[in-house]
């Protein structure tokens, strides 16, 4: 090779470095928009089987499992081909949960575990999440266990009010966060909303802003303000943000009839996130094992210890990873006992065009109030309720037309 081949070749791989450097991980790379919407896509399929699925006699396990095969299966058949010789990761980005009645979040049992199976007016809430190459789309519903299949399910004033507020609050959020809006206004929006019903936020439950393989971004939001005895007990004060075009959000609100201060329970902590920036030599096998599991399958989203195929060992050894910080646990959040919990969450893209809303399923028609939001959150309720009927009307004409 000449000294001209040589440097031509060198100017070309030095290229090619920047390019990928320059990778462009946000929306305005239409790729990753359509990765985003994607994932979306199959979020609301399974949570809308898990809907279906949510009967007397159904058990959390055969849920979670549901929900993990739904996900994976769909994400399967997309971005097969390799990309540089390397293949498209894709699948669960957050482990499918099922928590009932008090439970408010992140409850997803182990195989091994036998657990009462659901029950007529049990309350559940369902969450999860799915990725495509790292672009994370998530989401929660709240849904009452019929008498049967064939039965509609019901539900108390109670109930209804704290649903409707937690269902409003994601929604006015959802319109809130917006390019060049702040944080401190969207918690702000969110407690006017809970005052209004009676209800109260729960404290330790944050939307986050979402990246690729991250899952819980720098940029957060509080349901609530934290009170200074709340301050003083431990409880952080959320630092303000600002939001901006082209980012990415967890719309993540849940709402108890108590005093919104979720505790972990009795119920084993089965979920976990890698702490990348942590390492430790581990001194048990078993420890070692879960390591090595999920570094090589799940180096940064979270993961259930159901997916180990050695049970026995990952419950052994996990112990070990989080005490040196090498895993951060989500724990089982319990109300007290009695208390009535709803949790919804969806996802949302900051466009040029405007904050647009991806995931979650409308409200069950069965949560009912008689309370009325203050006047500043009607406005905003109606704004987006007359939006959806524009795009429903344009959709349907658009249809009509194909079909013409």
């Amino acid at each position: 090779m000449s000294d001209d081949e040589s440097d031509t070749s060198s100017v070309e791989e030095v290229k090619e470095e920047k390019k990928e450097e320059e990778e462009v991980t946000d929306l305005s790379n239409s790729d990753v928009c359509t990765k985003y919407q994607e994932a979306s896509k199959i979020v609301n399929l399974a949570l809308t089987g898990l809907v279906g699925m949510c009967i007397p006699g159904a058990t959390i396990v055969q849920l979670c499992q549901f929900g993990t095969t739904v996900i994976e299966t769909q994400a399967s058949k997309l971005y097969t081909k390799k990309t540089k010789g390397v293949a498209v990761e894709r699948g669960v980005a957050f482990p499918v949960c099922v928590s009932v009645n008090s439970v408010v979040c992140n409850h997803s049992p182990l195989l091994s575990e036998e657990l009462p199976p659901l029950a007529e007016g049990d309350i559940v809430k369902l969450d999860l999440g799915c990725h495509i190459d790292g672009y994370i789309s998530v989401a929660a519903h709240t849904v009452v266990v019929p008498a049967g299949a064939d039965s509609p399910p019901t539900a108390d004033d109670e109930l209804g009010n704290v649903a409707v507020a937690a269902y409003n609050a994601m929604l006015v959020a959802a319109a809130s966060i917006k390019s060049g809006a702040s944080n401190v206004d969207v918690t702000k929006a969110v407690q006017l909303v809970a005052q209004s019903y009676g209800v109260t936020p729960i404290a330790s439950v944050r939307m986050h802003q979402m990246k690729r393989f991250v899952i819980d971004g720098v940029k957060e939001v509080a349901l609530k303000d934290p009170s200074p005895e709340e301050i003083a007990e431990g409880e952080e004060k959320v630092a303000p943000c600002t939001f901006e075009q082209n980012e990415v959000y967890a719309i993540d609100v849940a709402m108890s009839t108590g005093d919104g201060k979720a505790r972990p329970g009795e119920l084993r902590t089965t979920v976990f996130k890698r702490n990348v920036e942590s390492n430790y030599r581990l001194k048990m096998k078993a420890s070692r094992y879960v390591l090595s599991e999920v570094d090589k399958k799940f180096p940064t989203l979270p993961f259930t210890l159901r997916h180990f195929e050695e049970e026995r060992q990952a419950k052994m050894g996990i112990t070990e990873c989080v005490s040196h910080g090498l895993v951060t646990p989500y724990p089982s959040l319990h109300e007290k006992n009695g208390t009535k919990v709803a949790h919804f969450k969806c996802s949302v893209l900051l466009l040029p065009s405007g904050t647009n809303k991806v995931t979650g399923l409308d409200l069950p028609a069965y949560f009912k109030t008689d309370k009325k939001p203050d006047e500043e959150t009607t406005k905003i309720l109606e704004d987006i309720a007359a939006k959806a009927a524009k795009k429903a009307k344009k959709k349907a004409a658009k249809k009509k037309k194909k079909k013409n």
